[in-house]
């Protein structure tokens, strides 16, 4: 996938294991790149929908869906909702994504559906001289935890792999799988993936074991593990049930600063990844 200026740098938050904080992380990321300054899209494949939930969209207001963007029923444009965050937009998803797979199995394009509405909504918004339609400098992919035809979506149609990794004793076991998946999807599918980096999430400092996972991950994988660390905190996971990311629930909270910090470390190293490509 050629990179035009245009294009938002696109992201997969991916891992095939639930419960490892990936939709807390989509959420919390999506607010933290806001606050500094970043447009950004939130797209939620996840047919439960949690992202959309989370960031206070409530199901009578997802009207349009990634559902019907996948299909080919709407444009991602008619799909978008603003959140109460300023800069942060959300393509919700509803309980029909269990659908997609017997709707466009059969074809030749089902892989890349995703990466063509996020490409035509580029060019949308080129064409846009009336500035109508947002231009978003990052998209961020809440897959589900599965490796089915939804993730093969959001992977062909990202530059990058960003990979939550819960701190507990079958972490790196998961992670082999989903680093095998990456691979052929590079290999078939969309040959400039590339893993951005992988984020250690549930992090209790009281439990010898987390310590031990962040050892063992930080030797296997070296520096694809971004430096910040998720801590486990009872602010973060209370904040969906009031339809809030963390940082807008309780900005001081250790789970919002340490989104704020994983969100800085993103931007560098975008930065390092653009001078390398220049």
């Amino acid at each position: 996938m050629a990179h035009l200026p245009e294009l938002p740098r696109v992201l997969a938050l991916a891992n095939q294991k639930g419960g490892v904080g990936k939709t807390t992380t989509a959420i919390n990321l999506g607010t933290a790149l806001a606050a500094i300054g970043e447009e950004v899209l939130i797209v939620d494949l996840d047919p439960q929908g949690n992202a959309s939930t989370g960031l206070g969209i409530d199901r009578k207001s997802r009207k349009i869906s990634t559902y019907d963007v996948l299909v080919g029923d709407a444009r991602l444009h008619e799909a978008l909702v603003e959140t109460a965050v300023p800069r942060l937009t959300v393509a919700p998803s509803t309980l029909d994504n269990l659908g997609v797979e017997l709707e466009i199995a059969s074809s030749n394009d089902r892989a890349f559906r995703l990466r063509k509405a996020i490409a035509d909504h580029a060019e949308l918004v080129a064409r846009d001289v009336a500035g109508r339609h947002k231009h978003f400098t990052y998209v961020l992919i809440d897959c589900p935890p599965s490796l089915n035809l939804l993730t093969i979506n959001a992977l062909s149609a990202s530059h990058s792999i960003l990979v939550p990794l819960q701190c507990e004793f079958f972490a790196l076991e998961g992670l082999s799988q989903l680093l095998s998946t990456v691979e052929q999807v590079r290999r078939g599918l969309n040959p400039e993936l590339t893993i951005h980096g992988i984020v250690l999430t549930m992090y209790d400092g009281r439990n010898n074991l987390s310590a031990q996972v962040v050892q063992d991950v930080r030797t296997h994988m070296g520096d694809t593990v971004y430096e910040t660390v998720i801590p486990r905190n009872v602010r973060v996971s209370e904040a969906p049930s009031y339809g809030k990311p963390a940082l807008l629930y309780d900005l001081k909270c250790s789970g919002s600063q340490a989104y704020l910090k994983l969100a800085s470390e993103i931007i560098q190293r975008e930065r390092r990844f653009r001078a390398v490509a220049a």
